[in-house]
């Protein structure tokens, strides 16, 4: 299946990366792993991203799918 660039929900983003762990457990590794990789957090902030915000936008996810990989 081809991973599709759009808008997707923080928890539903976290679970394709980690799909057998928890709702809540995969979204902190997902939060995780955009703190510790090195400017991803910096981009995503100046996309507008504030660290609490309930969806990615489709630039966003764009940004995390370049430096993390396709989930």
């Amino acid at each position: 299946m081809k991973f599709e660039i759009r808008q997707y929900g923080r928890t539903e983003l976290a679970l394709m990366y980690s799909p057998n762990i928890s709702k809540e457990a995969a979204w902190r590794k997902l939060k995780g792993w955009i703190v510790k990789y090195p400017g991803l957090k910096e981009e995503l902030m100046a996309l507008g991203y504030d660290g609490n915000q309930r969806c990615f936008t489709p630039k966003q996810v764009e940004v995390i799918v370049r430096d993390l990989g396709t989930p």
